[in-house]
Parts: structure tokens; sequence; C-alpha cells
């Protein structure tokens, strides 16, 4: 099967998806499977290999999540306790609610505070400057930077609880996990999940040994042609890290997964796993993005036509996809056009990690569904 996974990832460089992918699976036979395809990138001929690095931006949001969720087993966070406590910059949040004739953005003070919970399903009200049209509006009058180094103050864009919105709310939960847990995020990691997992390719700051295998980030031309641009997350610590900032390898991150589907596999109690993977956020429409900058990320939703949830740091669907995988199922992404999903049902995973913006690039996705097609034997 590990040939026959190369193949689907070879058939995808052969298209022109991407310059080459990574991957690695895990079975609904339980076999764990691992295979590359393709170049590091159109600037690099070297091979793609299992172990090469990519920076996996958002599916960082996960380990954050479970991050928090060891300082609530220890009694150390609540989940609905207002994190103002803990984060003074969040004490007072204000609602964006519009812009005067001047362009100039208004708001009103937040009548409900922001907690752990809300912070976690992304109802917090905070949000992404590239997917809503009013933050990039916000951001472009007023020039703050949602992904520079320090903390944007930016407004909630509702009433935390009233609706879904991704954004830089796990951002917020990484500093919520060093102001509690007395340590930088990396520390954390380290201590808590990536070291006992055995993830020693997943990491903020990759070393030299490690930089000699990353891939190139790449950019999709309106022509669909690939070029190579500059990129390197900024060294920690720095605000951003605990949604965005990790490196890692396919077969790293499918470690990760594993735990997950094993209750926690020693960095997490089963009860606890259970409240992160069960839906959170009631009917609220999620898992849905609309770009406001398109050079960032397309449009995206995960299995239209599928209802979803949102968990404790996880999209949950909540009917089975035409790929395979059961209801029930998680799954998230990272800017770059890297993808993961796990299914606790059948036991199955899947991590598909390139390096290619726009977001939701619909190449790559192709891959990404012929891969879990692959895996389920649809």
């Amino acid at each position: 099967m590990a040939k026959s996974l190369q193949d689907v990832l070879q058939q995808g460089v052969e298209a022109g998806h991407a310059p080459g992918f990574a991957a690695a699976a895990l079975t609904p036979q339980g076999e764990v499977l691992s295979a590359a395809a393709g170049a590091r990138g159109v600037d690099n001929p070297a091979p793609m290999t299992p172990d090469t690095v990519f920076w996996i931006a958002s599916m960082t949001k996960a380990l954050t999540s479970v991050a928090a969720m060891q300082l609530v087993e220890r009694g150390l966070l609540d989940l609905d306790a207002p994190v103002g406590e803990r984060l003074p910059a969040l004490a007072a949040p204000k609602v964006l609610t519009g812009f005067d004739s001047a362009g100039a953005p208004v708001t009103r003070p937040a009548t409900k505070p922001i907690t752990l919970r809300t912070l976690l399903t992304h109802t917090s009200g905070l949000g992404y400057d590239f997917c809503s049209a009013e933050l990039a509006r916000f951001v472009d009058a007023t020039g703050v930077s949602v992904f520079g180094p320090g903390a944007p103050d930016i407004p909630l864009l509702f009433e935390p609880g009233e609706a879904w919105q991704y954004g830089i709310s796990t951002d917020w939960v990484g500093q919520l996990v060093e102001a509690v847990g007395g340590k930088g995020l990396d520390a954390w990691f380290e201590a808590e999940i990536t070291g006992p997992l055995g993830m020693t390719d997943t990491t903020f700051a990759p070393g030299e040994a490690m930089a000699g295998r990353r891939a190139s980030v790449h950019q999709r031309l309106d022509d669909g042609s690939l070029v190579p641009i500059p990129f390197a997350m900024p060294a920690p610590p720095y605000f951003s890290m605990g949604g965005g900032g990790l490196y890692s390898t396919a077969g790293d991150y499918l470690k990760f997964l594993q735990a997950i589907l094993a209750g926690g596999g020693g960095v997490l109690r089963p009860d606890t796993v259970a409240r992160m993977t069960a839906n959170q956020v009631g009917e609220l429409a999620c898992g849905t993005l609309t770009s406001a900058r398109p050079a960032k990320s397309r449009d995206f939703e995960v299995m239209p036509g599928v209802p979803k949830g949102w968990g404790l740091g996880f999209l949950i669907n909540a009917a089975p996809a035409a790929e395979g995988r059961a209801a029930g199922s998680l799954a998230w992404a990272g800017l770059g056009n890297c993808y993961y999903w796990a299914d606790p049902k059948s036991g199955a995973a899947g991590v598909l990690l390139s390096q290619v913006m726009p977001f939701a690039d619909p190449q790559v996705l192709e891959t990404f569904a012929a891969m879990e097609r692959f895996i389920y034997g649809v």
C-alpha cells in the first residue's frame, strides 16, 4: 500500500498540483503508511522525502488546544471563566459595528466576556483579515497587522458565543498557556506534547539539520504556474506561535493524530479527548471561509453539503463524507495547503503536506481527496 500511496502523490505532482507532496496515513486496518513524491520546490530539485519539513501553519492549532486542555485537566484553567483575568488585553473587548463617513472604524464595548471555550471553538468574535471583509477593512484603515510579532489590537466581529468566525483565537490560547503554564509555548510543547509523543521533527524553530530538509513555499499564479516565494516564521517568542507557528513532518503529525485516536496517547485523559472531539457550537454554521485576501486564501468549504460542528480544537463532520471518513471525524488544515483528518470510528487518519499559496488550492485539494479515497478503498 505504501507504494500505491506514493503513486497517488506522484499523479498529483505530474498533474501540476504541487512541486512535491509528503504524506502519512493510518489505514482502517491499522497499517502506518508514509510516502513522498516530486521535489522540495521548483527552486530546489532535491527529492521530496517523508522526512521533508513543512511549515504546517494552522495545523498548530490542534496542539495548542491540547496544551490548554492539559491545563484544564490540572485545574489551572476553566473553560468558561473570562480569559481577561489572565490576559488583560482581552479583558474589555470591543465589537466592530461599522465605519463612519471618513472610513474610520466604529466600535462598542462587548457585553459578554471572551472565555477559553469561545477561543477554542472560534466563537470569540476574533477573526483573520484574510477571511473577513469587515476585518480586512479595519486592518486597511488602521494599519494593524494581524500577523505581526506582537498581539494585534483588533475588535470582535460579534459578541462572544453568537457566531463562528475563523481567526486569531488560538493565537490567544497560546498566550494563555504561557501565562498560566509558566513557560514558553515551545517549552510546554516539548515537555508535555511533542516530547512525550516522540515528535522529534516538530518545532517552532528548526535547527540547521531540519532547515536543510525544508520544502520551499510557492505562490500559484493566475496561469496555474508555481513560483517560489521567500518565507520564514519569526524566531520565538511571537504572538502567532499557537495559531500557526509550527514546522513539522507528515510522519510526526500522524503521531499526534494517533494519540488523539488512542484517547490521548498519554498526554490527555480519554474523557478530555471526548470533550474536545464533541461538537461544542450547537447549530452554528462553521468550517467555511470566505476569502478577503485572494493572495492568501481562496474560498474554502470543507465537505460541501455535509453538516459540520466544531469541538475544542477540531472541525467535526456530522455525516459521512464521500471520500470515506465517517461521521464524527476530525479535521483541519494549514495555510500552505497542508491538510489532515482523523476518524475515530474507523481508526483511520491522514496527513498531506505541500507548500502552496493561496490556501484552499483546488488542485492540492484534488490530491488530498484522492489520498483519502485510497486510504478507505473508495
